[in-house]
């Protein structure tokens, strides 16, 4: 199955859903990137019950609600004063900085296009469309790359967290 043809045809189905739960455009691009890299990762669990965007939507609205129990677990610590609660120190400016220096270097040891779309989206905050232009690509392949590219960086911080 090419995930591209599959992004493009289902992109947009798959977005309005999420947006129609979720009434935030930025959670429904999100959850909605999120939703075809793990169908990606499970389609050969794809038995065919239900058509192809129902398996997807029912794939987006369980990331969504997974994303709601967490944000629901987060605001129940910071009711019971966590830390969450407490003024920034310098501490936590530090640990913001050098998160920052840290991802500014895994972000340059990724390989094209990976390095280039996520610097264009997450820098000079490009439009996905703007981005496949500039390769001459998609629209989907570019939110494609930029979501694979920030699953990689976010995979290299927690494998730096575990040393």
């Amino acid at each position: 199955m090419d995930l591209e043809r599959l992004y493009d045809e289902y992109f947009t189905a798959v977005y309005r859903f999420v947006l129609s739960i979720s009434r935030n455009h930025h959670v429904a691009e999100e959850v909605t990137q999120e939703t075809f890299f793990k169908a990606l990762k499970k389609v050969d669990s794809f038995r065919g019950d239900s058509s192809l965007s129902v398996w997807l939507c029912q794939i987006a609205k369980n990331i969504y609600y997974d994303s709601l129990k967490r944000q629901k677990r987060g605001a129940e610590l910071s009711e019971k004063g966590s830390p969450a609660d407490a003024e920034p120190g310098p501490e936590l400016s530090f640990f913001r900085r050098s998160e920052a220096i840290q991802i500014h270097n895994i972000l340059h040891q990724l390989n094209e296009p990976y390095k280039e779309v996520f610097s264009l989206r997450a820098m000079g905050e490009l439009p996905f469309g703007d981005i496949g232009e500039l390769f001459g690509k998609s629209e989907g392949w570019a939110r494609v790359t930029y979501h694979r590219a920030k699953l990689m960086i976010r995979e290299e911080l927690e494998n730096e967290d575990k040393l």
